[in-house]
């Protein structure tokens, strides 16, 4: 499309280079092959569950620039654990019924004693469904499903926008057969494209219809799907993918009109928005009082953490994410319950009100997605938070829809994006890198006797440092003092805690410490000798990477640091069989360190181990690498030490 802006796809073409042409499976509606129907497995990802044999999306623009795509589906059920495909939900941007569904057919397709059976979906089963006040969606169950089933559907999605042009992902969690995307856009259109393409198009196609429009049309074959893995950032970011943004109009080549292609632009949209900008004054009911408590406290700091408490602790969070408020401030803090904008927006205006500098802004959570700088598109955001500056080297980021967040900590679920902050009093609308530079401590201290009779009895000092932290924290309030034990001992049963204590569980500012009284089977040990291995308490016994292959990009969020350090007294009549070496290793590229020093020292084995990440994201071009080191780390975090008698 000649209309697209050339640099973004310069970012493509070493992709697209790699086009070749391939017969597309599409079929028309209720045509169906038999050999579709007798189809086993996937041939590209074998024991998958399902399939989409084929997913086809034709978008365009009609003589009244109003936009619609038409779509067709068809998926093939193989076993039983593929029918959770046939729930079919179409969410869409409903609000001032800006965009609606229309159109929809649904069948399910099963040869029944050598004959072809079509079972079409009665349409009283096909539901809408009122997400909030500007989202809606499309339920509905294909009937008669089982493994074998094909199911079908299609519809026609519309927009009475001229900008909000459908995104196409052209991957899923289950494989994908063939996916075309097609696009007939007026010449007077002016687009940027966002493409996440790493594989080959089978079709990579541009004309011009009449010399007025221009068609692009791309598709791929037999594409993988994309698993859930360790580590990895938005499941959306990893899928292929093009996604469009109209920055500009020019009609009859007389008059352009640009769109919201700067970020300024679109803070100064938000700012006089009804459900952003306008909600950040309103009244709310009762504030004077805790408005004034806060302006009789010394600091700013104390007045941020003062009303960050207050809002948390009083506002329930609804699980929706939204940049935007749906019933509005005032309304949600008579409620006590609100979204994410509802909910932060309250706290942006008493602290204004208390005095303190702050901002609305946008982010996108980390499982939303990462915000693309050029793209400048508000739909990238799904949460207002609070923006503090405190000064050129230290800020904070307000949230408080979780309980658990600190005001002196950006929250993990926003980490290393960017976000937009609005002032409108000096019309300045600027991005900001959220991300958390210094390593995030944790250190473990045990002590312990090792008995003659095969046991290990100690104590252990776990101390926390911001987000692990913050972790523990949540995962003791939430899970409750006997999961949370049987998590802290990895489950195993060989290890008994016989006492647990918190320190500083409920000052923010200091580290967690936790002290534990405990026991240990040392499985394994006989007569003449004792086995123990010293890895207890770290959350390290299992490596994450063990698949020899990585779809994703590795994001750990931020870096790192264990110390764990073990004194274990041996027993009398016993000495030190087998030792683990001290030694110290890297990554190539030196960004991950592990070291072990081990000795005997005044009648004890003394165990050192610390783990330093120097970043924390890793490409999926360097898994290879990054997968060996973690095989030895974890070799090594377990390796046994030995006593023997005598």
């Amino acid at each position: 499309m000649n209309r697209i802006f050339t640099l973004l796809l310069l970012c493509c073409v070493s992709f697209f280079s790699k086009a070749q042409t391939s017969p597309a499976p599409i079929k028309p509606y209720g045509k169906i092959d038999t050999a579709e129907l007798l189809m086993k497995d996937c041939a590209f990802e074998k024991g998958a569950n399902a399939m989409i044999l084929f997913d086809k999306g034709d978008a365009y623009y009609d003589a009244n620039w109003d936009l619609a795509m038409e779509r067709h589906k068809r998926i093939k059920i193989f076993n039983d654990n593929g029918k959770d495909n046939a729930n079919i939900r179409i969410e869409y941007y409903s609000g001032n019924r800006l965009e609606y569904i229309t159109g929809v057919k649904a069948q399910t397709i099963n040869l029944v004693n050598g004959k072809v059976e079509i079972t079409p979906i009665d349409k009283k089963f096909i539901y809408t469904e009122t997400v909030d006040k500007m989202w809606s969606a499309i339920v509905f169950s294909m009937p008669n499903v089982k493994a074998g089933s094909i199911i079908e559907y299609k519809y026609t999605w519309n927009t009475n926008s001229i900008i909000s042009f459908p995104d196409w992902y052209f991957q899923d969690k289950i494989p994908t057969q063939y996916s075309e995307f097609t696009t007939t856009v007026p010449n007077e259109l002016y687009f940027s494209l966002r493409a996440n393409i790493t594989m080959p198009l089978v079709k990579n196609e541009t004309s011009n219809k009449s010399g007025k429009s221009d068609i692009h049309i791309r598709a791929m074959a037999n594409v993988h799907s994309l698993p859930d893995e360790p580590y990895m950032s938005s499941y959306d970011d990893n899928l292929q993918s093009v996604t469009y943004q109209l920055t500009g109009i020019q009609p009859n080549g007389s008059y352009s009109r640009s769109y919201n292609d700067t970020w300024a632009k679109v803070g100064g949209y938000l700012a006089d928005f009804e459900d952003f900008g306008s909600q950040l004054k309103r009244k709310l009911t009762g504030e004077e009082v805790i408005i004034l408590k806060a302006k009789a406290l010394k600091t700013d700091n104390e007045k941020i953490e003062y009303l960050f408490n207050e809002v948390k602790n009083t506002m329930k969070w609804d699980g929706v994410d939204r940049w935007y408020t749906n019933d509005g401030t005032s309304k949600a803090w008579d409620k006590k319950t609100g979204n994410s904008a509802e909910i932060n927006l309250i706290l942006y205006h008493l602290l204004k009100k208390s005095g303190v500098t702050a901002y609305p802004m946008v982010v996108s959570t980390r499982s939303h997605g990462k915000v693309v700088h050029y793209y400048t598109n508000i739909n990238q955001f799904n949460r207002a938070v609070v923006y503090i500056p405190i000064d050129s080297a230290k800020r904070y980021v307000l949230d408080a829809t979780s309980k658990y967040n600190i005001y002196n900590e950006i929250p993990y679920t926003l980490l290393n994006n960017e976000a937009l902050y609005i002032d409108k009093d000096k019309d300045q609308y600027d991005m900001v890198f959220l991300s958390h530079e210094a390593p995030v401590r944790q250190v473990i201290l045990i002590t312990a006797d090792i008995k003659p009779e095969g046991k290990l009895e100690g104590t252990a000092q776990i101390n926390s440092f911001s987000y692990n932290r913050i972790n523990c924290v949540q995962s003791f309030k939430t899970d409750g003092e006997k999961k949370y034990t049987d998590n802290l001992r990895d489950n195993n049963n060989t290890i008994k805690v016989t006492s647990l204590k918190f320190d500083n569980m409920d000052i923010d500012t200091l580290p967690l410490t936790q002290n534990i009284n405990f026991n240990l089977d040392l499985t394994g040990s006989d007569d003449n000798y004792i086995y123990f291995n010293s890895n207890l308490f770290t959350s390290l016994k299992t490596n994450p990477f063990i698949n020899e292959t990585r779809f994703t990009n590795i994001e750990f969020g931020y870096r790192n640091n264990y110390t764990i350090n073990g004194t274990y007294k041996i027993p009398a009549n016993y000495k030190l069989e087998a030792l683990p070496k001290s030694i110290a290793m890297t990554t190539p590229d030196g960004s991950i360190s592990f070291r072990r020093i081990t000795a005997e020292a005044n009648g004890s084995v003394v165990v050192r181990y610390n783990i330093d990440y120097k970043k924390n994201m890793y490409f999926k071009e360097n898994y290879p690498e990054l997968h060996e080191f973690f095989k030895k780390m974890y070799e090594m975090l377990n390796e046994q030490i030995v006593l023997k008698k005598g």
